[in-house]
């Protein structure tokens, strides 16, 4: 009788996980690594698909697309603006032409009414097409005399309506200085670069600003400090404190705001250094006026920029960020390495989970990519960069429509 049970369980069986499985999205099940050719073997959600867009781009850092479907990469190392054409809208951009040269830092870029902005050492400049489609004219200085370089030299740039926003990171990786004249700051300018004012101050290293859609509301990734827990005594290779903090931060950024740094980092954790030198009180009086994060991501994870979606292309994440993660160079075990979707709850509005996109680490120390930097096309899907295979990608969905990404599986 038992075995009877169970030749007539067997089908049933069999039935219900066709069924599981075909309500889940069969297509799921096919592969768990959907790549492309020329793409190494990325860790890739369910439903998504990584293909190669372009490739053999020195030092690819930043990407924007204009009007015209064309794709430009910003290679701070040499200076350049590359500028990229899908001539047969194969998806992958083969024709291209340096459109900006000698520009030094050149990273964040920003393009408005046929003009191409962007922040490089030192300046905030403009330019656009001479007429032969594939090199800048003039290039216009909109504010000089800013400061640069440093441990990190990256420059932000967002142009809202009215106004243009700019920053630079902290000159060193960890001390007790005081910030230095012009840095670890947002600032703000009217568009002709007239009307400097500060717009929040306590920032590290936020690489990339940004304007949520169908608000006026500013937000951006400041990435946390290797050695925290060296005025411990803590040194590279054993350093249990500093693997573990201070976290990647996710802000909102408001006028007159205090974000913290270099005091108190993430969620008003003192930092020692500054502990020593200003004593306990003196801390806890700065807390007070510290705005701590909306999000916070592990430590380490070099939180470069991020881009809000503005579909359901992706089904499910309208209005979720999407994070570009560096990846660690000094913890133990490597970490970040990926796209990471930072959920915003549609009621609060506000960041209430994360999860991971795509992971360019496998096997624990194989890098197969560092993403820099991540822009959203016209039809939804996605663009990262990766400095260190000198690529970029494309991101499509190939998943059934009804299936949230959130509620997928590995």
């Amino acid at each position: 009788m038992r075995n009877i049970k169970t030749v007539c369980l067997r089908p049933i069986a069999l039935w219900m996980l066709v069924m599981i499985v075909g309500e889940c999205g069969g297509i799921f099940a096919a592969s768990a690594h959907r790549v492309g050719p020329g793409v190494p073997s990325f860790l890739v959600r369910p439903g998504l698909r990584v293909s190669l867009a372009a490739k053999g781009l020195n030092n690819a850092r930043f990407l924007l697309l204009d009007s015209h479907g064309r794709l430009f990469v910003s290679q701070p190392g040499r200076g350049n603006i590359v500028m990229l054409t899908d001539k047969n809208g194969a998806g992958y951009f083969k024709k291209r032409s340096v459109f900006v040269a000698n520009v030094p830092a050149v990273q964040s870029m920003v393009y408005r009414h046929g003009w191409l902005w962007f922040a490089c050492a030192g300046r905030i400049c403009k330019t656009r097409d001479n007429g032969t489609q594939t090199h800048a004219g003039k290039i216009v200085t909109v504010i000089k005399g800013l400061a640069h370089g440093g441990w990190h030299w990256w420059r932000s740039l967002l142009l809202t309506r009215h106004h243009l926003y700019t920053s630079i990171g902290d000159m060193r990786n960890i001390n007790a200085d005081p910030p230095a004249l012009g840095r670890e700051e947002i600032w703000q300018y009217n568009l002709d670069g007239s009307g400097k004012t500060i717009f929040c101050t306590g920032i590290r290293n936020t690489e990339k600003l940004l304007q949520r859609p169908g608000t006026h509301q500013i937000w951006g990734c400041d990435e946390g400090s290797d050695q925290f827990g060296h005025p411990l005594g803590e040194t590279t290779g054993h350093q249990k404190i500093t693997d573990l903090n201070p976290p990647e931060e996710v802000n909102h950024y408001i006028r007159g705001g205090f974000y913290g740094h270099p005091y108190v980092v993430g969620n008003n954790i003192p930092r020692y250094e500054w502990l020593k030198k200003l004593g306990a009180r003196a801390i806890v009086k700065i807390a007070q006026h510290a705005i701590p994060p909306a999000w916070c991501l592990p430590a380490h994870w070099s939180a470069v920029s991020a881009c809000f979606l503005t579909t359901n292309y992706f089904p499910g994440l309208k209005g979720d960020m999407i994070v570009c993660c560096h990846g660690s160079w000094d913890s133990q075990p490597l970490v970040g390495y990926r796209l990471e979707v930072v959920m915003f709850d549609h009621w609060t509005k506000n960041p209430s989970g994360e999860f991971p996109l795509i992971k360019t680490l496998v096997g624990g120390n194989n890098i197969l990519a560092r993403p820099v930097n991540c822009i959203q096309a016209p039809d939804g899907s996605l663009y990262f960069s990766s400095d260190s295979n000198n690529c970029i990608y494309h991101v499509t969905y190939v998943g059934p429509k009804n299936v949230s990404l959130a509620t997928t599986r590995y």
